[in-house]
């Protein structure tokens, strides 16, 4: 069984709020986390919004629970992967040209446990920098993409696109601007970002 299944239980609802207590305030020790449990660690700690999803109709139901939170229904959005078009064009979504999109909705490459970063190539964004993209993004992942370190994920890069390769790798990683002025996050671009997590192991 799963980590996130034994986290969420089958049939539970997908947000995470009633196990909060158990990574919020440091009272669980970092280094006895599994990866899977060091990346939600991480990635609650930069700021980001995890839902877990047990299959693809949970995946769809809560993007639009994300649509409806936001008020994005029929709003432009930017996306380059043909396999979620599906997606945005059964929520009426405009994605094709469109100049000023609400949000980013891409898949990645790997989620990194160490980090509780998002692992992109030009595969999800073209050539388009951090910066460029919309302030909100909505990412698609699943549970076999989590990774502990990111040489582990540009080993997975190499594996997976052994002629093909893409370029403009890169992670994102802080979720929301900075409490306090933090050296650590200088030059970075602070974003609002959902992660619907797809178990597929």
């Amino acid at each position: 069984m799963s980590f996130f299944k034994k986290i969420f239980g089958s049939g539970s609802a997908s947000s995470d709020e009633e196990h909060e207590s158990e990574y919020a305030g440091g009272s669980t020790s970092e280094s006895h986390l599994s990866i899977d449990e060091k990346f939600i660690f991480n990635f609650k700690k930069n700021g980001g919004k995890f839902l877990y999803c047990e299959n693809k109709q949970e995946v769809a139901d809560q993007f639009e629970n994300i649509l409806e939170e936001n008020d994005w229904f029929e709003s432009e959005v930017l996306c380059f992967e043909p396999g979620l078009f599906s997606l945005l064009d059964e929520n009426k979504l405009i994605y094709k040209a469109a100049p000023n999109p609400k949000f980013l909705l891409a898949g990645c490459e790997n989620l990194i446990g160490e980090e509780g970063s998002i692992l992109f190539s030009s595969k999800q964004i073209k050539q388009t920098k951090p910066n460029e993209l919309p302030v909100n993004i909505v990412i698609i992942a699943t549970t076999s993409q989590i990774v502990s370190i990111k040489s582990d994920g540009l080993s997975a890069i190499k594996r997976k696109y052994e002629r093909d390769y893409p370029t403009n790798i890169t992670t994102i990683k802080y979720f929301e601007k900075a409490k306090e002025e933090d050296f650590t996050q200088y030059g970075s671009v602070a974003k609002n970002l959902y992660l619907l997590l797809l178990e597929d192991l």
